[in-house]
């Protein structure tokens, strides 16, 4: 068995893997990296054209995982999703094909182009690990890793997604634009090749099991669970929320937090990991009140409200 040290070499790999891709989007690599070492799922929302689906692609071959890529259209059925059952004349029996939910890092690209039929034949397969086709129950494959990216739900042709689905994802992320100086390097790194296509996998379907194994040996004290929950609860007392953060939310929350103090070499989370991740895990998780919407108010300023006024717990706390 490998050592720790070792998978933090390949962590580190898997990142600069990324950065040869994405140009000052580090940040976003590392959270994609803690969203698939707690076994959560990632939701990338941005406007077109910003390296939304250039980035899963770059995360998938730095992994020797099986990649699919399901494009999400209007017309798509939930059958094309999950996979079919076909009759087989030759033996008179049914057979299943298997949709691309069935492979190991799936690619949601613009998952709010189609209908809400089908984006909700992603629910089970995200929560339980598993499909249901014809009454039979299919276990999907381990790892398993969703990426869905999106659009603003303002675009045209778009369907909002809905909340049990939302709360699925334990990140939800934007990647805004490049700055003048990233986007000439981009240009000059694109002129002759695109740097995708160098490369290559620097950690295996075992090790990457091993290691979301070890991030859930990660320890964390009982006043930073109660941070987590204070910050959950404090969502559903919010005057300007009208759902707050279910329980879902509060693991989430503790999950991340520990896949990012492994992460970044430590096997215990700190309150300031929590913080760090708390607007990430918690935005898409709440509905506001319409009268706050017509107020101008946003989630994101709701968020960072409560993560102001909620007590930090002290360091002797936790030590």
């Amino acid at each position: 068995m490998e050592s720790t040290i070792t998978f933090h070499v390949k962590i580190e790999n898997v990142i600069n893997n990324i950065n040869k891709v994405m140009i000052g989007k580090e940040e976003t690599a590392i959270l994609s990296l803690v969203a698939l070492l707690a076994q959560g799922h990632v939701l990338l929302e941005d406007v077109p054209g910003v390296g939304k689906t250039m980035l899963v692609k770059a995360l998938a071959k730095s992994l020797d995982c099986d990649f699919r890529r399901i494009q999400f259209t209007p017309d798509l059925l939930p059958s094309d999703v999950t996979g079919v059952s076909i009759y087989n004349p030759k033996t008179l029996e049914f057979e299943f094909r298997g949709g691309p939910i069935l492979g190991n890092i799936i690619l949601a690209d613009e998952i709010n182009r189609t209908s809400p039929k089908t984006q909700s034949a992603l629910l089970e397969s995200m929560e339980e690990k598993n499909v249901t086709i014809d009454g039979k129950t299919i276990p999907l494959a381990n790892p398993f890793f969703v990426m869905a990216t999106q659009n603003p739900i303002e675009y045209e042709g778009t369907y909002p997604l809905p909340e049990a689905q939302l709360d699925r994802f334990i990140l939800k992320l934007k990647m805004g634009y490049p700055s003048f100086s990233e986007e000439l390097e981009m240009l000059e790194r694109t002129s002759s090749e695109h740097p995708i296509e160098k490369i290559e996998a620097v950690l295996s379907k075992e090790e990457l099991q091993q290691i979301q194994k070890e991030v859930k040996q990660v320890y964390i004290d009982k006043s930073v669970q109660h941070y987590i929950i204070d910050l959950t609860m404090s969502t559903r007392s919010h005057p300007a929320i009208y759902l707050g953060a279910s329980p879902r939310g509060s693991i989430a929350l503790m999950r991340a937090a520990k896949a990012y103090a492994f992460i970044v070499g430590r096997d215990y989370v700190l309150p300031d990991d929590v913080k760090y991740l708390a607007p990430y895990v918690l935005t898409h998780r709440i509905i506001l009140h319409s009268e706050a919407k017509y107020d101008g108010v946003i989630a994101d300023e709701v968020i960072a409200a409560i993560i102001h006024h909620t007590n930090v717990p002290i360091r002797k706390e936790f030590l």
